[in-house]
């Protein structure tokens, strides 16, 4: 008898999943429309031209958002501009030839160097070398948080003290209080995986998101919380699971406060759904890939694997035939019935 209902709840399962995944499919985006990490309409441009060797274009756009205090933008170009020299720096070099005062190539400069820093296996002294670059960089752009969300990454590889990371935490607020790219810094800081717990990852990312800015992604810091808790693999509590809930909760609500297929919280999106995923909460991961689009992040995916990109592309297959699996096959008047979030 028992071997016949589980027979019966898997032929249940086959038929939903059969009749209901190609409904689910319609509402993602094509395999083939995915992008892993695709540039904005200013930044592509940038990029493009760095390709061929002109720095003009990037140092047009970084001096625009200095000079018009789109700090959160750059220091995502920053981080892209810097992650395209790591191979590509022949136009890098160009720019601090002709403007080696530049605040915009000196910050550049700054994250390049980290970066290739992190990649040593002499880490730590690699980035003690390298300080000085930042350095420069903060006293270029006296006003600019982004060399100092720098200093914060810079810091955690060479083991600062906690009294030396709050005296640059200090430093990277003062110019910008909700900057998230300090405020993520921060949080790698306090993690398990570096020189905190869970509890205080957690303690300080709910306290920032409860006192970031409407829409603000520094609400989105109690998810990237509970994914390093996910990935540590530890034994977890029924409290930090609510706990990881009650942040995927507040990075849903955070989502939905911008439209389907917006590419600047692309990054937040993607880590929320790896996290709803991770929880086996199909119907709002399956949401949450509608509402991507075609913008696949390397973060989280890259965490876990080497080809983020099929990692985010296996993941959707995944929830679509769950959700699929668990739809009724009909509905009253025997329509299907699907989540509002899919019609």
């Amino acid at each position: 008898m028992v071997r016949t209902m589980s027979l019966i709840r898997a032929l249940i399962r086959t038929a939903r999943m059969i009749r209901h995944t190609p409904r689910l499919t319609d509402c993602l985006a094509p395999d083939e429309a995915v992008l892993l990490d695709a540039p904005d309409d200013r930044l592509g441009p940038a990029l493009v031209a760095a390709a061929v060797g002109e720095y003009e274009p990037a140092a047009k756009l970084l001096a625009t958002t200095r000079e018009s205090a789109e700090w959160e933008n750059r220091d995502r170009y920053v981080v892209r501009f810097a992650a395209f020299a790591r191979n590509r720096d022949e136009w890098l070099g160009d720019w601090l030839r002709a403007s080696p005062r530049d605040a915009d190539a000196l910050v550049v400069k700054a994250e390049l160097a980290v970066r290739r820093a992190w990649e040593s296996p002499a880490r730590a002294e690699q980035l003690r070398e390298v300080a000085p670059l930042i350095a420069a960089a903060a006293e270029a752009g006296p006003g600019d948080p982004v060399p100092w969300r720098i200093a914060l990454d810079h810091a955690r590889g060479t083991h600062a003290t906690h009294t030396a990371f709050e005296t640059l935490w200090e430093q990277a607020v003062r110019r910008s209080s909700h900057h998230y790219g300090c405020h993520v810094a921060a949080l790698k800081y306090l993690s398990a995986q570096w020189y905190g717990s869970h509890r205080e990852c957690f303690d300080f990312a709910e306290q920032a998101a409860a006192d970031a800015l409407p829409g603000s992604l520094v609400q989105a810091l109690p998810v990237r919380a509970a994914f390093a808790q996910l990935l540590g693999g530890e034994t977890r509590t029924s409290v930090q699971d609510d706990r990881i809930d009650a942040a995927a909760d507040l990075a849903i609500a955070l989502s939905h406060g911008y439209g389907p297929g917006d590419p600047w919280p692309a990054e937040v999106r993607n880590l929320l759904a790896y996290v709803l995923v991770a929880r086996g909460r199909w119907a709002e991961a399956l949401n949450q890939f509608r509402l991507i689009g075609p913008h696949a992040t390397s973060f989280p995916w890259s965490s876990v694997t080497e080809d983020p990109l099929g990692r985010f592309l296996r993941a959707r297959d995944d929830v679509r035939i769950e959700v699929a699996s668990a739809t009724p096959l009909r509905g009253r008047g025997g329509r299907v019935r699907l989540l509002d979030h899919y019609s």
